[in-house]
């Protein structure tokens, strides 16, 4: 099988985030970044599909040049091969992310597209949908557990009330993977070596005439307001109790 996953670098959750000074965008000096856990849950799944019946792994991400990076990482995991579609630092919302990705896709002839349900910077989750609409393929997300059968996926997700779907999707199909599906594998330090020698072919958006201007222009950011101290309510239990509900009267918050 021929499979692709759609990989997204994110900030790391630890790196501090700041507002740039235009006060519409973030600064990225001091972020370190890394693989989109859940695009992370999307690469174990094909390297499990690929290892159980054989082929190649293919990712694909959109992005600035430092995105090489990242593939690397996906590549020390054991992908085969990387796509980068160099968009120069443009930021893109998420029609033009799919509209790019899709379009590096469709020459790829993939059996199956395996990605993230959302990524945990921007929160989105309609990459991955965008891409299947875009090629015309049916997707289904987010997915806890999947089979392959006679051409088909058979897939698992969750819906209101605690019920769960079983959806079966004819194969090219876009498949949006939850936390729970599989647990990522370790890099291992010949993974790092081999991901060296491993080709990453870089793709120029601009030249090709794939940039567009975006349709969602973010007009401002703000720091989230501070939080006010903590308020101890002492005394046995009937007089807090007494004291708290006066207080949420009263006062409406502590």
């Amino acid at each position: 099988m021929k499979i692709g996953v759609l990989l997204k670098e994110v900030p790391d959750t630890e790196s501090p985030i700041q507002i740039a000074q235009d006060g519409s965008s973030i600064s990225f000096e001091r972020v370190q970044w890394v693989i989109n856990p859940y695009d992370e849950i999307a690469l174990e799944e094909a390297l499990r599909l690929r290892e159980a019946s054989g082929g190649e792994v293919l990712t694909v991400t959109v992005g600035p040049a430092r995105a090489k990076d990242t593939l690397r990482k996906g590549l020390a995991m054991g992908a085969d091969r990387a796509i980068l579609v160099d968009t120069g630092g443009a930021s893109l919302d998420p029609f033009n992310a799919a509209r790019l990705l899709a379009k590096a896709c469709e020459t790829c002839g993939f059996d199956v597209i395996f990605a993230g349900k959302l990524a945990t910077d921007d929160g989105w989750g309609q990459v991955h949908i965008g891409v299947a609409e875009i090629m015309g393929l049916p997707h289904v997300s987010p997915v806890e557990r999947i089979e392959f059968d006679d051409g088909e996926a058979i897939a698992t997700r969750a819906a209101e009330g605690g019920v769960k779907e079983i959806v079966r999707a004819r194969l090219p199909a876009v498949i949006g993977c939850e936390k729970g599906l599989n647990e990522p594998r370790y890099v291992s330090l010949p993974g790092i070596m081999k991901a060296r020698s491993k080709p990453i072919d870089v793709k120029d958006a601009s030249e090709r005439g794939e940039a567009s201007a975006p349709t969602i222009v973010r007009s401002g950011l703000s720091e989230p307001p501070v939080r006010g101290g903590v308020r101890m309510i002492e005394g046995a239990p009937q007089t807090a109790a007494d004291e708290l509900a006066r207080l949420l009267r009263e006062v409406g918050a502590l």
